[in-house]
Order: structure tokens, then C-alpha cells, then sequence
């Protein structure tokens, strides 16, 4: 297998309704701007990967009419759908292509125009959580797994409220970030409208317009246009049916999660995530996810998560900050959502982060969340 790493990223600003432009051009303007961030013409480019749920939009085989916007006309399009991992799987895909040495440069864009569709009966016609018809959309599936988390792992609304406030305020300091709130308070978080029990109003992702790509070389053009490549070092995913009958595919234990770190950090030589790593860009849809992400992840063990957030160590100048970029909390164009925790991985490698910047990246985590069913992890390093 060939060495292979990120040299070029490129993201669209994200609103809840990007009215001024259609899907094709969202694509475009990522497209464009990670091709050229790489330092190549869209001709240099070998093969392109789409992430998107269709369903969402209720528009089938967006690869067709979004192949061209995305520089893919004559080349080999490959389009992924996983839910909220559709974007780590594509990027997994993409690294899979070129250390295979069948292609030597892949782009990979995610898109999703929630404005343009109904998301949460999408998601219950196609029943991800319950095996059955029925009208649940994320929210109910959500709220029955953060009880029984509460319940088992002592995490409190409080703590919760606490990764909200990381995240909005976080996303005060990047510029294509949805939800910007560098005031919000802990307090406001918990006076926010109940939307079904424990969640509230901000403890919730936004749903989100916009597109998100990367640029995937093999090690020799890496070396030579990126002065500060983001090597992949490992990549992981996982998938199980997601009955929620079985209760050890829930929040609680999240299996997929767990599975996935603990074969990518084996193969990253990641012995102490909390320490070994030096930033990470987790998909967390809700506050309570990421309170849980960080025990299946290893940063601390089961119950313990809530000491993390009280204790400072995930903010920007924790020992580990966690979504430097304001996270899915702060923006979500699902199908592009895990491309963006790759590119925003891969930026804080180049050192290119801007105002969200961590000093000192040398390691960077990445990760997608696909309701229960699947799970993605990327490590991601400045040495190959």
C-alpha cells in the first residue's frame, strides 16, 4: 500500500438556507477551491467522490447531475451514502484508491442542501433506528439513548449544556461555520426551548446548506505540492443493523465507535488517545453525543466524561481540544459533515486553521457517526 495524504481542502460557508446558489454550484465552489488549494488543474485530478443522502433532497442519483459541477465528466464517479458518515466513508475511499495505486489524485466532495427537502421524514421513511415504519426522525431515537446514558453514566444536563457553549463559541472563530454564538452561556443553553426530553433547542446540530472537499494524493506529488501534507495514518470503519432492541448499540456503548478507534489506533501506534493526540474533530449531532464519543474514543474512561468537559480539557486550550471549528453542533450539510471533520483534521496538520488554529499539531483525529450503524475513524499525521 502506498503512502498517501490531504493536500488540499476546500468549504462552502453553511446556512440554513444558501437561497443564493443551487446544488451544482455549492459542489463547484468546494471543489474548485480544494483543487486549487492543492495546487492542481481539475484535468490532474483522476476520480471523484460524491457524499450525499439523496433522500434528503428527494433527488435520486445526484452523482449524474452533480458529476460535471464536480469536475467528474469522463472520469470515474463513485457516490457514497452511510448517513452521517457518507462523508468519512467517501474520504476512506478516496485514501483506499490511491494507496492502491489506482489512481494518483482523488478529489472527494460532500453536499447537502437541507433547505431544498424535509430531512427528519427522511429519515423516518427509510426507518434507520427502529427496523419498522415509523415516524421517529432523529429526535425520539436521540432522547430515548441520552436517558438511558444519563442514567448509567451520571451525565448531567449541565455538562451537556457545557459542549454546546465549546461549540457555538468555537465556531465564533471560523469563518464558514453556521451557528456562531461567542456569548452563549450555559444558562441560555438550559433555558432553550425542550424539544423531547433531555435535549433542548441548542443542544441540537442545525440542519445546514453547503459543501465541503479534499484532495487525495499518493506520497511523490504530495511531497511536492503541499509543503505540510496530512498523512493518513490509519482509517477505520465499522457497520452493524441497528435494532434497537440490542442495548449494546446504544449511546451507552456505541460498539461501531469503539471497534473503529481501537483498530485505527492500533495501527496509528496510538497507545493514550488523550495524550498521544493533539487535536480532534468528532461528529457529535448532539451535546450529549460527544459526552459520549469521549469514552468510546478512550480519551477517559466510562463515566468519566463529564470530568472531561468540567475540567477544561477539550476546550482550545485543554489538553485536547475537541472541534476547533465548532463541530456538527455548529454546522451540518450531512452528507458533507464528515468530509468536513477530515478537511478540518487535515488543516489543523497544514497549519492552516486561522483563528481556530491549535498550537503544535502533530496527530489529529477524525470521526463520522452514522446513527448506530456505522462509525469512521481517521488519524491523521504530519509524518507518513
Amino acid at each position: 500500500m502506498r503512502r498517501v495524504a490531504i493536500i488540499g481542502t476546500g468549504q462552502t460557508d453553511y446556512a440554513s438556507n444558501r437561497s443564493d446558489t443551487s446544488q451544482p454550484e455549492l459542489v463547484r465552489e468546494a471543489a474548485k477551491a480544494a483543487i486549487a488549494d492543492a495546487g492542481l488543474r481539475p484535468q490532474q485530478i483522476d476520480a471523484v467522490l460524491i457524499s450525499n443522502m439523496e433522500l434528503f433532497e428527494g433527488r435520486a442519483l445526484p452523482e449524474l447531475w452533480l458529476g460535471e459541477a464536480a469536475f467528474a465528466a469522463g472520469k470515474p464517479c463513485l457516490k457514497v451514502s452511510t448517513g452521517g458518515t457518507s462523508g468519512t466513508s467517501a474520504c476512506i475511499a478516496g485514501f483506499h484508491q490511491v494507496a492502491s495505486g489506482v489512481f494518483d489524485a482523488v478529489l472527494v466532495v460532500g453536499l447537502e442542501k437541507h433547505s431544498e427537502g424535509q430531512t427528519q421524514t427522511g429519515m423516518a421513511l427509510v426507518d434507520p433506528f427502529w427496523d419498522r415504519a415509523v415516524a421517529a426522525g432523529a429526535l425520539g431515537n436521540f432522547a430515548l439513548s441520552i436517558s438511558q446514558y444519563m442514567a448509567e453514566r451520571g451525565v448531567t444536563e449541565r455538562q451537556a449544556a457545557m459542549v454546546a457553549v465549546k461549540a457555538r463559541r468555537n465556531a465564533a472563530r471560523n469563518p464558514h461555520a453556521h451557528l456562531k454564538m461567542p456569548a452563549l452561556t450555559v444558562d441560555e443553553v438550559l433555558a432553550s426551548r425542550p424539544l423531547a426530553h433531555p435535549i433542548r433547542l441548542l443542544d441540537m446540530c442545525p440542519q445546514s446548506d453547503g459543501a465541503c472537499a479534499i484532495v487525495i494524493a499518493a506520497e511523490k506529488p504530495a511531497r511536492r505540492l503541499c509543503p505540510r501534507p496530512a498523512w493518513v495514518k490509519a482509517s477505520a470503519t465499522r457497520h452493524e443493523q441497528p435494532y434497537i432492541g440490542d442495548i449494546d448499540r446504544r449511546l451507552v456503548t456505541m460498539r461501531t465507535l469503539r471497534d473503529a478507534a481501537r483498530n485505527a489506533y492500533e495501527r496509528a501506534g496510538i497507545r493514550d488517545p488523550l495524550h498521544d493526540l493533539d487535536v480532534a474533530e468528532i461528529y457529535e449531532p448532539v451535546s450529549y453525543a460527544e459526552l459520549a464519543w469521549y469514552e468510546a474514543l478512550g480519551f477517559c474512561g466510562d463515566g468519566e466524561a463529564g470530568r472531561l468537559i468540567e475540567d477544561g480539557v477539550t476546550t482550545m486550550d485543554g489538553e485536547l481540544p475537541v472541534n476547533p471549528s465548532g463541530g456538527v453542533l455548529s454546522s451540518n450539510p450531512v452528507g458533507a459533515s464528515g468530509v468536513i471533520r477530515v478537511a478540518e483534521a487535515a488543516l489543523q496538520i497544514h497549519g492552516r486553521g486561522g483563528e481556530r488554529q491549535v498550537d503544535g499539531v502533530r496527530t489529529a483525529l477524525a470521526t463520522g457517526y452514522g446513527v448506530y450503524a456505522w462509525a469512521d475513524v481517521v488519524v491523521l499525521g504530519a509524518q507518513p
